[in-house]
């Protein structure tokens, strides 16, 4: 059986996507990001959860702040990205459960315990950064995420203690030498099981 999505959009969003390492200075504007949300916000979640927050780091004195929480071999591509995203997710999501979820009114009482929150606020939010990267995509540009920082330096210097940073995203125009070599795949039968 063939996919019903068009050739060219999987290559788009997966085949021919990789990281980009280097970017042009061509702006991304905020009726781009808009429109990247605007998409992606349809993606599903556990009970419509939606826990990710995006905060989007454009100033200079911001994007030198942000840059000394990343590991070193992220800070330059970073500081040269036209722009930064940093995805959290948020562990009081559950207060927006009675308009996001409202077939079932009680739904913010199953999140009560601020632990069971942070669980199924990282589980839902990783799985909506996600789909924002394949947005970053859908919209022509191209998407850096990263892990490699301080967690807990960029959580005090930009959220609070509500919000769990999970990542950093570089976005724009790819440049110059923008993609390392594809890394290798898992085939089939290595991930897929029948039992």
């Amino acid at each position: 059986m063939s996919l019903v999505l068009d050739p060219a959009a999987q290559d788009l969003l997966f085949r021919e996507a990789r990281t980009a390492n280097t970017f042009t200075d061509e702006p991304v504007t905020d009726e781009q990001v808009r429109a990247i949300y605007d998409l992606v916000k349809y993606g599903p979640t556990s009970m419509n959860q939606s826990p990710l927050r995006v905060t989007l780091v454009r100033s200079p004195e911001a994007r030198e702040r942000l840059v000394a929480h990343l590991a070193e071999g992220n800070q330059a591509k970073t500081a040269a990205a036209p722009l930064v995203a940093i995805l959290s997710a948020d562990n009081e999501f559950h207060e927006e459960l009675p308009q996001l979820f409202p077939h079932f009114p009680q739904a913010k009482d199953l999140f009560a315990e601020r632990p069971v929150r942070e669980g199924s606020a990282a589980l839902n939010a990783t799985l909506q950064a996600a789909y924002f990267i394949i947005g970053v995509r859908a919209a022509g540009l191209a998407a850096g995420p990263m892990t490699g920082l301080d967690f807990e330096g960029l959580r005090k210097e930009f959220l609070d203690d509500d919000h769990t940073p999970l990542m950093v995203v570089n976005i724009g125009r790819p440049g110059p030498d923008a993609w390392f070599p594809r890394g290798p795949r898992l085939d089939y039968e290595q991930v897929v099981t029948t039992v």
